[in-house]
């Protein structure tokens, strides 16, 4: 058979699972035009638009061509100007995620290496209460950490029976700690989760070899264990710090004051105030184009990681 004929053929074969591939992808594809591209258009064009002066609502404007930069220029203004305000909220919000992140980092570490080394037969019974959380919703969640902090709560009960405080703390009068310590309690089980998968797919030959060349528990975990976990980590970290970054419900639920704002509460109080619309879709963007830096780094690490283990 000559060449060419051959090649013709073999195009020919390929064509239909390249259409059968494609027709798979069609709905996840249609689904993120519809949920995101769509969406995000639509904030680009109010915040490229203007307000209506009588009404006060905003008025999208479809053409790129005739954006304007009038809710850009607010929205800096509200973040480096002489009246600024957004900065120091900026600042906290960094704080509260940064301290949540580590925190929750070192109680689903631990917490994903004993279930994934040394559960054993019981490991389907720990995952299923992993997954637990799952099952309530995240306001529930939040409704039930409201009842734990109240002043007649049982934190405070249990806080003045073991004598550390002497009165009733005030957890839900804007504590910046309370804040902290929501965030970590809602955010925590996707980590455990995703630490949990990465470290369950670790070779426990490598450890076993490690040992075998005279390191001890600690040495192995450290020279073997930690660095063979970087990814899970870095996974771990990206799906519970990108929500913490934009969260506002926790904040709102748990204090409430302005003393803890953060950049979730700014966007989610402008984009409620008539006539600052286009400037809470201006905040949104810049927390989007924020997002994408730690996106963007983790995907490249994954694919230097990918090559490196090839």
């Amino acid at each position: 058979m000559p060449p060419r004929t051959w090649s013709r053929r073999q195009g020919q074969a390929k064509e239909p699972h390249r259409l059968f591939w494609a027709a798979l992808a069609a709905p996840g594809i249609i689904w993120l035009v519809l949920l995101f591209i769509v969406p995000f258009y639509v904030i680009c064009a109010i915040a490229g638009g203007y307000v209506n002066q009588v009404f006060g609502y905003p008025v999208a404007v479809w053409n790129p061509l005739q954006w304007s930069s009038a809710n850009f220029s607010a929205a800096m203004r509200d973040v480096a100007g002489s009246a600024a305000f957004v900065g120091p909220i900026i600042v906290r919000t960094l704080i509260y995620v940064a301290v949540a992140s580590l925190l929750a980092l070192l109680i689903a570490y631990p917490a994903a290496y004993f279930v994934a080394r040394f559960a054993g037969r019981r490991r389907g019974l720990f995952l299923v209460l992993l997954i637990a959380p799952f099952w309530v919703s995240y306001m529930m969640r939040m409704l039930a950490w409201i009842g734990l902090l109240q002043t007649d709560g049982y934190v405070n009960k249990a806080l003045m029976f073991l004598h550390l405080v002497n009165q009733p703390v005030d957890w839900l009068g804007g504590l910046g700690s309370t804040v902290v310590l929501g965030l970590v309690y809602g955010y925590i089980p996707y980590l455990i989760l995703v630490l949990y998968a990465g470290l369950d797919r670790i070779d426990p030959a490598l450890i076993e070899a490690g040992r075998d060349l005279g390191l001890g528990r600690v040495r192995t975990f450290v020279r073997v264990t930690l660095p063979l976990s970087r990814q899970a980590i870095l996974a771990g970290m990206l799906i519970t710090v990108l929500p913490m970054l934009g969260d506002y419900f926790t904040n709102q639920l748990l204090s409430g004051t302005t003393g803890t704002t953060m950049v979730g509460n700014v966007i989610d109080e402008q984009l409620s105030t008539p006539g600052l619309q286009g400037e809470g879709a201006v905040f949104s963007l810049l927390l989007l184009a924020a997002l994408v830096v730690p996106m963007v780094y983790y995907v490249v690490s994954t694919n230097r990681s990918s090559r490196e283990s090839a």
